[in-house]
């Protein structure tokens, strides 16, 4: 095949395409009609001899050919549009759509004031929210279907950059009216009360030490240091007893209600669910190392002018919500990072 004989244009359709799976929402975001659409796909199709997107009922779905081209092609599509100044990200005027991995702890503590953010400096921009504990998370964000993940990285592989958000240690919550809801939480709390803890994956799905590893990225699986709790109460002793594991935070706030269940958390995720008072939250009674929340995402996005400024909204709202944590409960006492 001749570069001489590629229309630009057509490569822009074959991004939108690959990204929406849909014909006329790839059009809306191009301008361009659904009929338009269809007739450069056909066009590109020709060119590379291969029917690229197969309609299905989950919509277009991408060839081993096109889920092959679709990472290099994007990213020399960006490379071009960045070096000729092509359509510069204009957070004001934009429409793009970003596609983010995270837990519904991120979502409830950074994507929704990033939301609010973008709601007065970007109205025409649009977020959709994927779930990080996918399998195949590295894999999306190498063929461009996700552009950014959140979460706990113990390893992050060369192909992709990083940013800290976030560092903070655990916290204690309980309801109103808990029996030690009146006082510091102790060791002794947690081997008395029985305990809920958020887990995302556990050694069926490959997690060790708390954290599943795929195509290099390492996520955290468990949402507590269980090796640190351990540490501290000690061998010869009664051994706290985990009752319910959730993969959802958001449903920590029903079990603890007319419960004397303790649940360990985040620093941040505690803050949030405290809000409303029906919780409290108590300094964790032992030295959990401190746990760092990032911002992954494929080397290739590194010079995107509008990846670099939803990366910056980013951080800011995460600060944000670290100030706010920080003045509910005093930190626990640092401990050393581990890694698996």
């Amino acid at each position: 095949m001749s570069i001489g004989r590629t229309d630009l244009n057509l490569l822009k359709v074959f991004d939108a395409v690959y990204e929406d799976r849909n014909l006329v929402t790839a059009g809306r975001r191009l301008n361009l009609t659904q009929s338009a659409v269809s007739h450069a796909l056909a066009r590109l199709r020709e060119l590379v001899r291969d029917p690229l997107f197969v309609r299905t009922g989950k919509g277009m779905v991408p060839t081993g050919r096109a889920t092959a081209m679709a990472p290099e092609l994007r990213d020399a599509l960006r490379r071009i549009e960045s070096t000729l100044g092509i359509e510069p990200f204009a957070p004001e005027r934009s429409s793009r759509r970003f596609v983010i991995a995270a837990n519904d702890h991120v979502t409830v503590v950074i994507v929704a004031p990033l939301a609010r953010r973008l709601q007065a400096e970007a109205p025409g921009v649009d977020l959709v929210i994927r779930p990080s504990t996918r399998l195949d998370l590295a894999e999306q964000m190498d063929v461009g279907r996700i552009d950014l993940a959140i979460g706990i990285f113990s390893q992050v592989p060369p192909r992709l950059s990083s940013r800290t958000l976030v560092t903070q240690g655990e916290a204690i919550v309980m309801r109103q009216g808990h029996p030690a809801a009146d006082r510091t939480c102790t060791l002794a709390d947690l081997v008395k009360y029985p305990l809920v803890t958020i887990s995302v994956g556990g050694q069926e799905e490959g997690a060790v030490d708390g954290f599943i590893l795929e195509r290099g990225l390492a996520r955290q699986s468990e949402m507590f240091d269980r090796h640190a709790l351990d540490e501290a109460i000690g061998t010869g002793n009664r051994r706290p007893r985990v009752r319910i594991t959730v993969p959802h935070s958001l449903a920590i706030p029903a079990l603890l209600s007319d419960s004397d269940m303790l649940a360990i958390v985040p620093m941040s995720l505690a803050h949030a669910l405290t809000r409303t008072r029906e919780l409290v939250m108590r300094a964790s009674p032992y030295p959990a190392p401190m746990a760092v929340t990032q911002a992954v995402w494929h080397r290739r996005n590194d010079q995107d002018t509008g990846h670099q400024w939803l990366r910056d909204r980013i951080a800011e709202a995460a600060d944000g919500a670290q100030q706010s944590a920080s003045v509910r409960a005093a930190r626990p006492r640092v401990g050393r990072r581990r890694t698996p």
